[in-house]
């Protein structure tokens, strides 16, 4: 479609000199300036021509220009103060420099950034945020209002300049697009400290006052982005590079869908509509009747629209200008708004009516008055303006090769009204030196590179592609700067994505899971296969009222529902799907869909190819549970995605552990971090002991990164009392030296009954349960201290979001319970190892298995006994102990008591005479009257304890994430 102006229109025409002191009239700058050598000209490169071109860097293309300094300024790439009253300033992406510093500038203009992206990967923009010290990669202006951030690299922008973020997010596996084994840096610039030294120089590199200095997002080595350059290109992970899962070992084939659905990043993260995505194409996301801020005396406002797409979403940039400006300055100003480095001869501007007067021909053909002659009311209203491109009887198209081995980046050829995607293969093959090739085996495929998400579409062979770019440019000029084209080859890649579909019904066959997600979901079976069954997988401790039983708290007048615990078993299954579309379908139903009345949970998961990993490589599994440590895993999550890969950091209210396991199942070694409290721990261990006869490596060593608030494995593992903001870095260099260490786990038979007669008869007796045991299993009073506390949290969770809170409302419910009596010695039995023990008066006893309990006490105490054997976490044993009350267990919290020793053994039977509160590692419910099974659950489990060493310094360390002897001294500047 021609981009014609429109009847009755009259536009700015792209004609006339330069002003004078414009960047390409200076005989100064006019060498660092943007060429200007006609449409479709490449950024930096001089005028084009047909054939081949070297992959060799690009001039910067910045637009420089001499401007008055009126404050205190530093330069964009030696981060010095510029002293005196003249800088050197980019028009277009705002960068600054000295005169001397000119001719080292090597990072690019906004403009020509997308130009140079070598493989397109879209970013994951998370909600809002206000980050201190941290600058616009767009626009290179410090984020002072709440910005974006994305979720997987270190990219900061302006929400308006979202639409203009370069596609250059980390490439985290292969998608069987241009596909390499060797891994490069990926450098990213304005993210280092005010402390940072170069790799190459030794000298300071990074400043808080302007975006300068680059770093590798997956190394970690800081340099100046001059010595950056001189540095080795491949990248080796640095000092993580054990814990790191290789991109080139991942394989995920998504096609179109979302980087947030291939990261499992949940889409409420994500940015309200309007909030700067790739639909919103303005600084400005006005709706109708928004106003503007009024303009300087002297000065003109004007809405500049990019294209009809812009024009029907009223997105709009606004630009400032003076009112006596000519046609030209007006159409430089438009194209700069936009970051279009193109020769402003090759477009217009033409006015767009009013929105109350649609049909008014006389407003849609008004042009650009540069007299006072306006009346003074039409002054203060800004005027609406879509930026066009002047029709072009040819043009210079660039041709990226879809494979790597190949001695070019990129090939131009002139495309005429006769070409086609056809003709353009057939003119593009021998100048990539595939001659003997035939024209069949290929095709043109047109790539879309948002900033949040890469649109791949495959044009026909007849396609015109000169009426194809006229058509992008008239839909949005944004859009035209961010297309690609790639001749790939036409071998049809088998496609191949895998789905985890959880919370279906447990212990169903794989047959009956094959009917039931037809029934749900309708999968079509000539292309969905069931590779995978999870029949029981179970979920978290946690509390659920039941009907028709009373409560302890009912009891003594407190009206209050008995809770029970609920494991919920679900079923799990992973399919295979061998359509795009088809995968697409599923995925996005799934998610909509409840069965039995439970929501399913869908996933994207990717193939690790376990055999490219190298030998000494010991991947680490990350699981973040968000809601746990006043909420700072949400933070954590996006913490660990930009230090390992994103696709070993799972969020385990997503899904639960199983995801995780199941992709890291073919890898012969790696480690597992769990981040959470004690509960998510256990899930943790409960979830890998399940699926440990399918992994190859069936005992994965358990880190952990206390985030709870009692953390007493964290504690007896030396991982700390909770997580206080520590650097992740440090976290998990201790992670991979850390010692592997045994400890016993312990299974608990809970076998519920009425007995005849007893108060609570007219409750339905429950189906037996198992739970699993590490830490501690309590019954009696601490047991109901820490039901009152997790119900206070359930009723107000957005109060909980301090250690030191929690821990407050720990005391405050054990206040109201000091005078309580429940006499528990008379309410239960106890056999240790087939022997009945006589219990002392006690209000509560505990079974304890590590030497810490209510975050960090020692209840059974250091005095040595001969009766007992010394107590360890690996011996077979449990410990069982007394307390007489609320008192008695604040002593043995003070260190002044510890708790009555009552046994030692490996097998126990506690028989409840009535219902009594039960918690078994920090997760409680009541238990109805019956018997309780304490035995050991087979084999041990492997832990990480962390080893005892010097304290770190906090922050990573100047050159921590890299390694490699230090350069010699020198400043390549």
């Amino acid at each position: 479609m021609a981009a014609a102006a429109e009847p009755g229109a009259r536009g700015w025409l792209g004609g006339g000199s330069p002003r004078p002191g414009s960047p390409t009239s200076s005989p100064e700058l006019g060498a660092g300036s943007r060429s200007r050598s006609g449409p479709g000209s490449g950024p930096g490169s001089g005028p084009e021509r047909s054939g081949a071109r070297p992959p060799v860097p690009a001039a910067p293309s910045h637009s420089f220009r001499k401007v008055t300094l009126t404050k205190p300024t530093f330069c964009h790439l030696c981060s010095d103060f510029i002293w005196g009253l003249a800088g050197i300033l980019c028009d277009v992406c705002n960068f600054m420099s000295h005169e001397k510093c000119l001719k080292h500038v090597k990072t690019p203009c906004t403009s020509v950034a997308p130009s140079l992206v070598r493989v397109p990967v879209a970013h994951c923009f998370g909600p809002r945020g206000l980050w201190k010290r941290r600058f616009c990669s767009v626009c290179r202006k410090g984020l002072e209002a709440p910005g974006l951030r994305c979720e997987v690299c270190e990219l900061h922008v302006h929400p308006d300049c979202v639409p203009f973020a370069c596609s250059d997010c980390r490439q985290c596996h292969q998608d069987g697009h241009r596909d390499h084994d060797a891994h490069l840096h990926h450098w990213r610039e304005g993210i280092l400290p005010a402390g940072a030294r170069c790799e190459l120089c030794r000298k300071t590199c990074g400043s808080s006052d302007v975006p300068a200095g680059v770093r590798c997002e997956w190394c970690g080595v800081q340099a100046h982005s001059v010595c950056s350059a001189a540095l080795a290109p491949e990248c080796t992970f640095g000092r993580l590079r054990t814990l790191v899962l290789p991109p080139a070992c991942v394989r995920l084939l998504s096609r179109n869908f979302s980087k947030m659905h291939c990261f499992r990043i949940p889409e409420s993260a994500a940015p309200e509509p309007g909030d700067g995505e790739d639909s919103a194409d303005g600084s400005v996301s006005a709706g109708p009747g928004r106003e503007v801020g009024a303009p300087e005396s002297g000065k003109q406002t004007l809405k500049i629209f990019d294209g009809s797409d812009a024009m029907q979403r009223n997105h709009f940039r606004v630009v400032t200008v003076p009112r006596l400006a000519r046609s030209q300055e007006v159409l430089e100003a438009a194209l700069r708004a936009y970051y279009i480095p193109e020769d402003p001869q090759g477009f217009q501007l033409q006015a767009v009516p009013t929105p109350a007067q649609p049909g008014d021909t006389a407003a849609a053909g008004k042009v650009w008055s540069a007299g006072p002659s306006e009346e003074e009311g039409c002054r203060a209203a800004p005027e609406a303006w879509v930026l066009r491109a002047l029709p072009r009887t040819q043009e210079i198209l660039k041709i990226y090769p879809a494979w790597l081995k190949v001695g070019v980046a990129y090939v131009s050829i002139r495309v005429t009204p006769q070409s086609t995607a056809r003709s353009v293969v057939l003119e593009v093959l021998p100048l990539l030196g595939c001659q003997a090739e035939g024209v069949e085996g290929f095709q043109l495929v047109e790539v879309h590179m948002g900033s949040r998400q890469v649109q791949r579409t495959v044009l026909a062979n007849e396609e015109p592609m000169l009426d194809r770019l006229r058509e992008i440019r008239q839909t949005s000029l944004r859009q035209m700067s961010q297309t690609r084209f790639y001749v790939a080859e036409n071998s049809v890649l088998a496609p191949r994505v895998s789905l985890f579909v959880g919370g279906l019904p447990p212990g169903l066959s794989p047959r009956e899971y094959r009917s039931l997600l037809d029934e749900a979901v309708a999968s079509k079976a000539a292309l969905v296969t069931v590779s995978h069954v999870y029949s029981a997988q179970g979920e978290p401790l946690q509390t659920e009222a039941r009907s028709g039983q009373r409560s302890l708290s009912e009891q003594a007048g407190q009206p209050r529902p008995l809770a029970s615990p609920r494991w919920g078993p679900r079923g799990a299954v992973v399919l295979d799907v061998a359509c795009f579309a088809e995968a697409e379908r599923l995925y996005m139903l799934v998610r909509d869909t409840a069965v039995r009345g439970r929501p399913l949970t869908a996933l994207v998961l990717p193939e690790v190819l376990h055999m490219k990993l190298a030998p000494d490589c010991r991947p680490l599994l990350v699981f973040v549970n968000p809601r746990s440590g006043g909420l700072k895993g949400r933070d954590l999550l996006c913490s660990f995605r930009k230090l390992l890969n994103p696709h070993q950091v799972f969020e385990l209210t997503n899904g639960g552990p199983l995801p995780g396991l199941h992709v890291f199942s073919q890898v012969p070694c790696f480690r597992v971090l769990v981040c959470g409290g004690d509960g998510t721990v256990g899930w943790v261990l409960a979830a890998l002991e399940d699926v440990r006869h399918r992994l190859a490596c069936p005992e994965p060593a358990v880190a952990i990164l206390p985030l709870g608030t009692g953390n007493d494995l964290g504690r007896v593992l030396r991982w700390g009392a909770g997580y206080s903001g520590e650097d992740l870095f440090s976290v998990l260099l201790s992670v991979d030296e850390a010692d592997a260490v045994l400890v016993d786990r312990w299974t608990i038979l809970l076998d519920a009954h009425e007995p005849a007669g007893g108060e609570d008869s007219e409750a339905d007796a429950e189906p037996p349960k198992i739970v699993q045991m590490s830490n501690y299993c309590g019954i009696g009073i601490d047991a109901e201290l820490s039901l009152d506390f997790h119900q206070a949290r359930e009723e107000e969770p957005g109060k909980f979001t301090s250690r030191l809170h929690n821990k407050g409302v720990y005391v405050r419910v054990g206040l109201q319970k000091i005078s309580h009596s429940r006499s528990l010695h008379r309410a239960l039995r106890l056999q240790v190892e087939q022997q009945e023990v006589e219990l002392p008066s006690i209000e509560g006893l505990i079974f304890i298995n590590i030497p810490s309990w209510g975050s960090g006490a020692d209840l059974w105490g250091s005095d040595s006994d001969s009766r007992f054997e010394k107590p360890r976490m690996d011996d077979g044993l449990l410990e069982v102990v007394g307390v007489t009350g609320v008192v008695h267990m604040g002593q043995v919290q003070s260190g002044l008591r510890s708790g009555i020793r009552i046994a030692q053994g490996s097998y126990f039977r506690v028989t409840l005479l009535k219902a009594t509160p039960v918690q078994v590692d920090g997760e409680p419910w009541v238990q109805a009257p019956g018997h309780l099974i304490i035995s050991a659950a087979g084999p041990k489990v492997h832990m990480l304890r962390k080893t005892k060493q010097k304290p770190r310094k906090a922050g990573p360390p100047k050159d921590a994430r890299a390694d490699g002897a230090p350069a010699p001294e020198g400043d390549p500047k």
